[in-house]
């Protein structure tokens, strides 16, 4: 029995320094039949020349639209009965395609098979960005099994899947896998395996990760207040609790002001915060040392902080916005459309296919 083509299609938004790793790993991979698509979202830096060196199919979308428009402009020219979705500052495994799709033929009852990253930063910028990676993937290892939202930069969807669920919801700019993932576990489970495996770009400024992380805590708040439970994977109790203590520590330090005992307070938040994800600084202690787990605490605190904090500024936000309440309300799935984000006609092609 012929193996399925698979198409790889790599969104990208001014990634140039990692857009020709995440392009060449996808072309290395073990697997075949393979084609590789590179969507463009209208990039400002190298990145659209670097992928254009490559011998691979490469879109552009009409204008600049966001990740889940490039997404499903790259869906739309893909040939491939998988589609294999992964960010363009992620470079697979040799293997990874090779494992994603033996995962969804040996399981039909799965929509998605996504990876996770690994321990190790795809270019090593930064300390911030060894612990970021760090924490995404003790945050991934403990998602294993089925979750409810989808790691869109790294995952495998049948091609029938993705036409009965529908494409990205092209309004979304950020957190469209946390919806995309609400629609396609209503109907199907999505799988998260370390089997398939990819190196992150990951951010290495802490002023810009505390940014992203806030901007993205506070989006989902309309998707927590619909569900009214916890998704399925690493939001967990105990991980949530630990974002609400850090930013008590944070709140409550003024506090030390009034005499040495009302510092016991934010120093007892604190240490609440780290005891609601023990088994992350444990890892990190033994794989890094005391010294990398110092630098490695005061990061993830401050990622606590930002989470917590977007979540406050969002819950208000829902409170006091009609508009904002109805941020993932998908009636543009039932309008008359061809397919939401995807142009008639991407503006540029470039044909070179790999197999």
């Amino acid at each position: 029995m012929p193996q399925p083509l698979v198409s790889v299609i790599i969104p990208n938004y001014n990634y140039q320094n990692s857009i020709g790793l995440c392009v060449d790993a996808a072309v290395q991979q073990t697997y075949s039949p393979l084609e590789v698509i590179v969507v463009d979202d209208h990039s400002t830096d190298d990145s659209l020349r670097i992928a254009r060196r490559r011998d691979v199919t490469v879109l552009q979308t009409p204008s600049n639209s966001g990740v889940a428009v490039a997404r499903n402009t790259g869906a739309a020219a893909a040939r491939g009965e998988i589609l294999f979705f992964v960010d363009s500052d992620v470079a697979l495994r040799p293997d990874a395609v090779e494992k994603a799709v033996e995962e969804l033929l040996a399981h039909p009852e799965y929509g998605a098979v996504c990876g996770i990253y690994e321990d190790q930063p795809l270019i090593r910028d930064s300390i911030v960005e060894e612990c970021r990676v760090l924490q995404a993937y003790c945050w991934r290892m403990d998602s294993l099994g089925t979750v409810s939202f989808l790691f869109s930069s790294l995952t495998a969807i049948p091609r029938r899947v993705f036409q009965e669920i529908g494409p990205f919801n092209p309004r979304l700019r950020q957190t469209e896998e946390v919806e995309y993932g609400e629609r396609m576990s209503a109907r199907y489970e999505i799988m998260v395996t370390p089997r398939v495996l990819g190196r992150h770009d990951d951010d290495d400024e802490l002023p810009a990760l505390l940014r992203k992380l806030f901007r993205r805590a506070r989006l989902r708040v309309p998707l927590f207040a619909r569900r009214r439970r916890f998704a399925k994977g690493f939001e967990t109790a105990s991980r949530s609790m630990a974002a609400v203590a850090a930013l008590g520590a944070v709140a409550t330090l003024p506090l030390a002001l009034l005499g040495p005992w009302w510092t016991a307070l934010p120093v007892a938040l604190a240490g609440l915060s780290v005891a609601g994800d023990l088994s992350m600084y444990r890892y990190v202690l033994k794989r890094r040392g005391a010294r990398f787990l110092v630098v490695f605490t005061s990061v993830a605190f401050a990622t606590n902080v930002a989470i917590s904090a977007g979540i406050a500024v969002g819950a208000v936000h829902w409170l006091l916005s009609g508009r904002f309440r109805r941020l993932y309300e998908s009636e543009w799935l039932t309008t008359g459309r061809q397919a939401p984000g995807t142009p008639e006609q991407p503006t540029e092609r470039q044909t070179g296919m790999t197999a």
